[in-house]
């Protein structure tokens, strides 16, 4: 179960347990959904119109996109910035999924809300992802850029990725786009675990022994929660890969147009005034599957790796309770 259970039979979940496994479940989940995130951020970051109709710019639809990135960078190009997305993804999972364990607990235990109730879970939701924003915000940053450049390549790897960043742009290099990424993870993670709180108690289904998670109503729960999430607050998740490719033009220039932006406001506007309304959605369509992907494999991983721990524990205690009866 999401959120501290007052129900449950078993110990509360430990904050190492709750980081273990969101842990966990952020590195297996970015392995499989690292090709949706590049083409995504490709279509994000291109100034010229995605329309299969009007051939402007460089990709206009996910398969043409596909097959010119495979063509032109080979198939680990899918996998670009794959290690600091990884370290992102682990970091980001553990602090997440940690944090509302300990906030769900906190506030069935200090206020008359229910901690398994939509509502706290939205709050708490937030919350916890805005924290682990802050500390991940750099990894974002290093991944974003990765996924990015074409060939040649501007960085060679992780370190100099990092020197080169820390050198020519300073440090807040790494924490450009947190304004838009924090006004959108709160409402974006609250409304995750808000519907997935939703969605599974509206499929839920009598408990049975041995397997209260971590199963298929997790993962279509998930996505689900995750698609309507991600279309809600999308915008803001463009505004930051517009920002935290700043200082990287020379990278851009052969994908199509580049712009430089001096902060949000006046992003958003020059995106409304040169592309439109339909600038704010550009990579909607592979932010979808990647979302739905994303958020339900997060969740039905989160809940596996807490019951195999729960079942692990329990193993443990009947063979404690066995020895000891044993010796007597």
């Amino acid at each position: 179960m999401v959120g501290y259970d007052p129900g449950s039979q078993g110990a509360a979940l430990s904050p190492e347990e709750a980081a273990l496994a969101g842990s966990a479940a952020g590195m297996v989940t970015r392995a499989l959904i690292s090709p949706f995130d590049v083409l995504k951020i490709r279509f994000q970051l291109q100034i010229e119109k995605v329309s299969f109709f009007r051939k402007e710019g460089k990709y206009w639809g996910l398969f043409q996109a596909s097959r010119c990135i495979h063509s032109e960078e080979g198939l680990s190009a899918f996998w670009k910035g794959h290690v600091p997305a990884q370290l992102l993804s682990i970091t980001f999972g553990a602090v997440q999924f940690a944090s509302f364990e300990f906030l769900t607990e906190a506030v069935h235990k200090s206020t008359p809300y229910d901690s398994q109730t939509a509502g706290v879970h939205f709050v708490c939701g937030g919350l916890a992802a805005c924290s682990a924003t802050v500390v991940c915000q750099p990894l974002d940053t290093l991944r974003t850029r990765f996924a990015a450049q074409g060939e040649p390549k501007l960085y060679r790897n992780f370190g100099h990725a990092v020197s080169s960043m820390l050198s020519s742009e300073g440090v807040l290099a790494f924490y450009r786009g947190l304004s838009p990424t924090l006004l959108a993870v709160f409402p974006y993670a609250g409304m995750q675990f808000f519907f997935y709180n939703v969605f599974k108690n509206l499929l839920a289904t009598p408990p049975k022994s041995g397997n209260s998670g971590g199963n298929l109503r997790s993962l279509v729960c998930g996505s689900a929660a995750g698609m309507i999430s991600k279309t809600i607050t999308y915008p803001f998740d463009l505004f930051k890969k517009r920002l935290q490719v700043g200082g990287f033009e020379a990278a851009r220039v052969h994908f199509g147009q580049v712009r430089s932006y001096s902060g949000l406001v006046d992003c958003a506007v020059q995106i409304a005034k040169e592309e439109g309304v339909r600038g704010f959605f550009k990579g909607l369509y592979p932010s979808l599957v990647k979302a739905a992907l994303s958020t339900g494999f997060t969740f039905f991983w989160y809940e596996f790796f807490l019951n195999a721990m729960e079942n692990r524990k329990e193993s443990g205690n009947t063979k404690s309770v066995m020895k000891t009866t044993e010796e007597r």
